[in-house]
Formats: structure tokens, C-alpha cells, sequence
């Protein structure tokens, strides 16, 4: 099995629509996509509602998306054009319950693309994306850990390309340092449905695909 990982810095900056675009650039993979989700205290594993399960029940669930239409990421993988579609859900910190059952449903998968971060610390994938959006200042304390850890950075940008004084946020700082580093750095924008030929290329290469 080949993963691409895709994780990001906070929410709501196209970690999902970044997903999107590479399965819909590359379907000759045959994608089996997957969406984390890690639910705080309080919130049920099972269907994502208030429960009073301990800490030991429902630790972890993982469905299989049946349509396109459903109003959900997973729906919108396979509407990119997945072949499957998994959501594995969790309390938060548990991933490690949900594992052995991830493994088993990904058996024989050749090609799988996750949208998580926390997966990272259990799994090397053959390659790690960090999602970047600058005008996001927000940084989730679970991201900064495996922000060092990705193979290359996809910068969303506006119209207006890159703010100045948005570079110098922490965000900003990290990614800086990384590209210090030499990683690369490969923008994309909403108008470009959040992929684009130099991050397709660079996927298919680190999947050691010919183009």
C-alpha cells in the first residue's frame, strides 16, 4: 500500500477540497480515501452525537459512504472519483483503537489518500502534505507536532496572493523555516479547485508513478 497523508495547520483551510483535487487529477489510482475524525469529551464514536459512553465503549467506528449526495466529505471523495470511501471516527487521543480495524478494511488497497494528521504518528506514509492557508493564523497544538514531519507544504492562496503580514505569523515562521530546509512548497487556489499540475507531478512522483 502507497498513502498520501494530508493534514493542515487548523480547520476549515481545504485540507477536504486539497483531497478533492488529487484523486480527481489522478484516477487511475483507484483511490481508497479516508476522513479522521476525533471527537472531544462527550461525543459518541458511533454517530458523532452525545453519548454517555465511558471511556472504554464506542471507542471507534469506521463506515463505508455509499453516495455521492450525502453532504459529507467522504460523499465528496467519491463524487471526485474514489473507489472507496471510509470515515474512521474516534475519541479524541484514541486513535490507536481504531488501527488493527483500519489496517484490515485498507488490506489489498494499493493507493489510499488520508486526510489526517494524528494518523501520522502511527503511520509513515510515502508522502506527508501539510495544507497551509496564511490568512489562517490559528495553529492547533496537535498540528504544530507533525509540522516538521511533512514532505512538502500546499500553499492556498487568494486573489491577492501571499499577505506580507500574515508571513510573519506563526504559521508563516514555521513554514519559512521549512522551506529553509529545501522541502517544497507548491501553491494552489479555489479557482484552481485546489490542485494543480506541479502538485499532481509531484504526487505521481513520490508514488515513483511514470507520468
Amino acid at each position: 500500500m502507497k498513502a498520501v497523508m494530508v493534514g493542515g495547520h487548523t480547520r476549515n483551510i481545504g485540507k477536504t477540497s486539497v483531497v478533492e483535487g488529487i484523486i480527481r487529477a489522478l484516477p487511475e489510482m483507484n483511490w481508497t480515501a479516508v476522513k479522521i475524525t476525533q471527537f472531544g469529551h462527550g461525543v459518541c464514536s458511533l454517530n458523532g452525537e452525545s453519548c454517555g459512553c465511558s471511556v472504554d465503549e464506542h471507542q471507534f467506528a469506521i463506515t463505508r459512504e455509499r453516495r455521492t449526495d450525502s453532504d459529507t466529505d467522504t460523499a465528496r471523495f467519491l463524487a471526485a472519483g474514489a473507489r472507496r470511501s471510509l470515515w474512521v471516527r474516534t475519541k479524541q487521543g484514541e486513535l490507536f483503537t481504531a488501527l488493527p480495524s483500519l489496517r484490515e478494511e485498507l488490506k489489498g488497497d494499493e493507493f489510499v489518500i488520508v486526510e489526517s494528521n494524528s494518523l501520522r504518528k502511527f503511520l509513515e506514509p510515502a508522502l506527508f502534505l501539510q495544507v497551509i492557508d496564511l490568512s489562517k493564523t490559528d495553529f492547533k497544538v496537535s498540528s504544530q507536532v507533525f509540522f516538521d514531519l511533512a514532505d512538502a507544504y500546499v500553499l492556498v492562496t487568494g486573489p491577492g496572493g501571499l499577505q506580507a503580514a500574515n508571513a510573519a505569523s506563526q504559521p508563516g515562521a514555521l513554514l519559512a523555516r521549512e522551506l529553509r530546509k529545501g522541502k517544497p512548497c507548491i501553491a494552489v487556489t479555489a479557482t484552481g479547485r485546489f490542485v494543480c499540475d506541479e502538485l499532481t507531478e509531484f504526487v505521481r512522483y513520490r508514488l515513483h508513478l511514470s507520468s
